[in-house]
């Protein structure tokens, strides 16, 4: 684009206008602080990320090759890569690796599928929708430290749970202790996580849902689709980016549960419900050791990016390659 120059004008003697010279251009200047505007903005978000996310985890990546000594002025031996072949020898650690995935795959697919079930009920005009939403995802800002206890209480031996399996629907002929083996356990974390997570899947499908072109499911049942396949040839393209999304930041969520079984379990009975936070959590500051600790960390990290890379360029393809038509 050719750039202009305004000319600064005088008067001489007799009153006539004269051009004396360019005016000073403040082109420059003003493309320099439209340049540097965005990066005022960015800026204290990343100092934040930096100081809060980036130098933890540089730190818990260093010290995973040490024995980290936590008293002052205690040197810390370097171990190299010890505390990763620790992990590979400790079967409590693949014990919390195995049920961490257990708990991802209850979770993950439940909540997918009830999101967006109740996402497609409440797109519809109805009374009480608000309400409806309101409930739904009342569980999602509610406390974990709350939600856990009370699961607990509904799934202890004289719970509520119990009283309805036994008592009401007469499913089963004796209480069952949940809490106190792996596998029950874990369906009580699981239910907690699925129940708490549905209002959160449900928001993010309604959004998408809602903005689904209206013209093409009116299209497609004019042609006579059925709800089913309008929900897959129109619908489902449709919101398949949020499908990614939400599928995605689930899976991680999933591997990053702690909360609920730390308080429901805390990791028991003998290290059977252990998952992989609530272990590393009790080798740092339990058995205060940090690098065997610090190497969990690592490890889950670089676990979750790797399946969450491979989900989203799975999904993708399978978009992409006309899979959901």
């Amino acid at each position: 684009m050719p750039m202009t120059t305004t000319v600064v004008r005088a008067r001489d003697a007799r009153g006539r206008r004269v051009g004396v010279g360019p005016a000073p251009h403040a082109g420059p200047t003003r493309a320099r602080r439209r340049t540097l505007t965005p990066y005022l903005f960015i800026g204290p978000g990343f100092a934040l990320f930096l100081l809060l996310i980036a130098y933890p985890m540089a730190r818990a990546f260093q010290m995973s090759f040490y024995d980290w000594a936590i008293v002052k002025g205690a040197a810390s031996k370097f171990t190299g890569v010890d505390n990763y072949v620790k992990a590979y020898d400790d079967p409590i650690f693949w014990r919390a690796l195995v049920n961490s995935g257990v708990y991802m795959a209850f979770t993950v697919p439940a909540q997918v599928v009830l999101g967006l079930g109740v996402a497609m009920l409440l797109k519809a005009k109805a009374p009480g929708r608000a309400l409806f939403r309101v409930l739904f995802y009342l569980p999602v800002v509610t406390s974990w430290v709350v939600v856990s206890l009370l699961f607990q209480y509904l799934f202890a031996d004289s719970g509520l749970v119990n009283y309805g399996l036994h008592n009401v629907l007469h499913i089963a002929s004796h209480d069952t202790s949940w809490l106190s083996s792996r596998w029950t356990a874990l369906i009580a974390i699981g239910a907690l996580g699925t129940w708490k997570g549905i209002g959160w899947s449900m928001m993010i499908f309604l959004a998408a849902l809602q903005a689904v072109p209206r013209e093409l499911e009116e299209s497609a049942a004019m042609d006579g689709a059925n709800a089913w396949r309008r929900f897959r040839a129109v619908t489902l393209p449709a919101i398949w980016p949020a499908m990614i999304f939400v599928t995605v930041m689930l899976v991680i969520g999933g591997f990053n549960v702690f909360i609920s079984v730390l308080l429901m379990t805390n990791g028991g009975p003998a290290d059977q419900t252990q998952v992989l936070l609530t272990y590393m959590y009790q080798q740092a500051f339990k058995y205060l050791d940090f690098g065997y600790g610090s190497a969990i960390a690592i490890v889950l990290t670089v676990l979750v990016f790797v399946l969450s890379a491979a989900q989203m360029r799975i999904m993708r393809r399978s978009n992409d390659d006309g899979a959901l038509s």
